[in-house]
């Protein structure tokens, strides 16, 4: 039986989600003798690396420190830090592009025209995260406002809170607001609380890793882009036996794309005044996996199809056909990630009435038939 050393915390959502997709692919493929000893973010190494004998390692090395205690062991070694500080490692993390643009989307669509990133400069993965996100707003032709601590807080230190509220009082609202994770974003609502700025109306906020417990506790509770940390676990891991087994994988790099958007009430808004189009999207949002038409929306908010699908091209770059089919195609790829569901019945549940139209659809707009979609994003 290998014996494997795993040098990851429990002490937050996102390594926890790592461990429960290791512990899927051990389940599935060969038994392994695990070592995972209480381990903090950032931990000097512990005492017993330089003696251990073991078959190989996967580990969060995120300080110098660490990594050079990793360099005088002879064994394969997995890096899932973004830190990056052992190049010469193979390397699973996040796919921070992805992650930037799903968050700019899910404000866009909310109808935000101003937008902003929160962030932490001391991580890599957060200064990725704010460069996409600029790149993103940009592109729409917007302007993204930046969070720069006025200096250097310890984790605890509750005086940041005082300093992001500084920052927000000053920011031109409506604003969008993305995080660079969960605990960054409940430090914004609280500021937004201290400073009595309502959200979502005037401040909408989204994080990053959906840390379920964070979040539900965040006041209001926290939207949050979801990370697949269940597959970054489990390829991690896959690779790590075929190297135990021979497999040289020096350097390589393996971005593992995010599952989609956790919505709560700090994003619950729609920050469009046109009040028709804002009816309009809020009654596709809710009904569009129930197989409605267009016809069916002017119904619901009556006026002329022409002048809908006017407004709705001016305000949101879409028909209200277009966004009919967004949601729908949302859900598919949710259904699809996160379930077994055959395709027949992720049909019926996601509005379409033919399995054959929604194959066409999903690979027209995703770029891949369904069922390579949830081979590549199975939790």
């Amino acid at each position: 039986m290998k014996k494997v050393a795993l040098l990851i915390e429990t002490s937050n959502a996102y390594a926890r989600g790592l461990l429960h997709g290791i512990m899927a692919y051990i389940r599935e493929h060969r038994p392994w003798s695990i070592y995972l000893a209480e381990h903090g973010r950032g931990d000097q190494p512990p005492g017993w690396i330089a003696g251990w004998q073991g078959d190989g390692i996967i580990a969060r090395v995120e300080n110098p420190l660490m990594a050079q205690a990793l360099r005088r062991l002879k064994v394969p070694i997995v890096d899932t830090s973004a830190a990056r500080l052992m190049p010469s490692l193979p390397w699973f993390e996040t796919d921070d592009a992805a992650i930037a643009c799903l968050a700019f989307q899910h404000l866009r669509d909310r109808g935000f025209k101003r937008f902003a990133y929160c962030g932490d400069p001391r991580f890599n993965w957060s200064n990725w995260r704010r460069e996409h996100f600029e790149r993103a707003v940009s592109a729409d032709g917007g302007q993204c406002f930046l969070y720069e601590p006025t200096r250097s807080f310890s984790p605890d230190d509750t005086k940041q809170v005082d300093d992001i509220a500084r920052w927000v009082k000053k920011l031109p609202k409506p604003v969008g607001v993305m995080t660079c994770y969960d605990y960054r974003g409940q430090q914004v609502l609280d500021a937004c609380r201290q400073l009595g700025v309502p959200v979502p109306d005037e401040v909408a906020v989204v994080g990053v890793d959906n840390d379920e417990l964070l979040c539900e506790l965040s006041h209001p509770p926290l939207s949050s882009v979801v990370p697949n940390t269940h597959r970054t676990g489990y390829e991690a891991a896959a690779l790590l036996d075929e190297m135990m087994s021979g497999r040289r994988a020096d350097g390589i790099t393996h971005l593992i794309a995010p599952l989609g958007v956790a919505t709560r009430q700090s994003t619950d808004v729609l920050a469009i005044e046109d009040r028709n189009v804002a009816l309009a999207v809020r009654y596709i949002r809710e009904h569009a996996c129930d197989g409605i038409n267009v016809r069916d929306v002017l119904k619901a908010v009556p006026q002329a199809r022409r002048r809908l699908e006017g407004r709705f091209k001016a305000l949101l770059g879409r028909t209200p056909h277009d966004e009919i089919i967004r949601v729908q195609l949302n859900r598919v790829q949710q259904l699809l990630a996160e379930t077994d569901l055959p395709l027949s019945e992720v049909s019926v549940r996601a509005g379409f009435a033919h399995v054959e139209y929604l194959s066409v659809v999903f690979k027209k707009k995703i770029g891949m038939p369904p069922s390579q979609y949830r081979a590549k994003n199975r939790r």
